[in-house]
């Protein structure tokens, strides 16, 4: 028997080998839904630290399969429509209409000053953290049209956007433009009954914040700054007395969000960042 506010649902759910995406998508399967979900394992040439791998991607199946749920999982990259949209059809093909979308997929900024970022870095995090947000949004939202059951698209933005932050223009200014796209779809989208909002997480236990290049951006006088290291400061820039949250935290405000519970909430911009947004 199906149980859970999330019953007889399906979301899709970009970057969901590990981290944050994993954790939505278990989350979600816990509520119920059946999960298509999608990432990009590999190398990679300038990040400052590895990608997720398939192994990686095949933990989150075990995990969903483990709460009882259906999915439909595969590698595709947000830079490519056509490898985003294969991946969507095969999962409607198999699960039916997309109800719910967290498009989570994102890179992370190697720390820079702007005018010393390189164009190839530039282009990359802005065509994974803004361009790959549309196209994965627009690859399920025809599905969710046909159905016209209504639905819910959850953005993954980030509490940068709203402070800025120094090193991480890229980073930042891709992470603004989702606010934007959110209220212009939020927008064309109401009519439909379709729900868009913003998660804008702050500091998030991952590897997103825990590598080498943002230890050094916290501690550039030490040679080899550890989590240890770096603690103090990324609590300081907390309001909350915690220097990070957990993705179960950004989880619980991505199953609300994707709830009737939260059926009359749209355009809205979440801030799950500990306070810091008024550091």
């Amino acid at each position: 028997m199906l149980e859970g506010r999330l019953a007889n649902r399906v979301a899709l759910i970009s970057g969901a080998a590990r981290g944050q995406g994993r954790a939505h998508a278990v989350r979600l399967a816990s509520e119920g839904c059946d999960i298509i979900a999608f990432d990009l394992p590999g190398p990679t040439e300038w990040l400052p630290y590895e990608l997720a791998t398939a192994d990686d991607l095949a933990e989150t199946v075990r995990l969903v399969e483990q709460q009882g749920r259906r999915i439909v999982a595969g590698q595709a990259d947000v830079r490519d429509a056509a490898s985003v949209r294969a991946i969507v059809d095969r999962g409607i093909a198999e699960l039916g209409p997309v109800n719910i979308v967290v498009a989570n997929a994102g890179i992370a900024s190697k720390g820079a000053v702007f005018w010393k970022i390189p164009d190839e870095q530039w282009t990359d995090v802005v065509d994974v953290n803004l361009n790959g947000v549309w196209r994965t949004v627009k690859a399920a939202v025809p599905s969710m049209l046909e159905a016209g059951k209504g639905g819910s698209i959850i953005l993954i933005a980030s509490a940068a956007a709203v402070r800025g932050a120094n090193g991480i223009t890229d980073y930042t200014s891709a992470k603004m433009g989702l606010l934007g796209m959110m209220r212009s779809m939020a927008r064309e989208l109401a009519k439909f009954e379709i729900r868009v909002n913003v998660i804008m997480p702050g500091n998030v236990n991952t590897d997103l914040i825990h590598n080498e290049a943002m230890y050094r951006q916290f501690r550039p006088e030490l040679e080899n700054p550890t989590a240890a290291d770096v603690e103090p400061l990324f609590r300081r820039t907390m309001l909350l007395p915690h220097p990070w949250a957990e993705v179960d935290d950004i989880s619980n405000a991505v199953a609300f969000l994707a709830s009737d519970e939260a059926r009359y909430i749209t355009a809205v911009e979440l801030p799950v960042d500990l306070g810091g947004t008024l550091k």
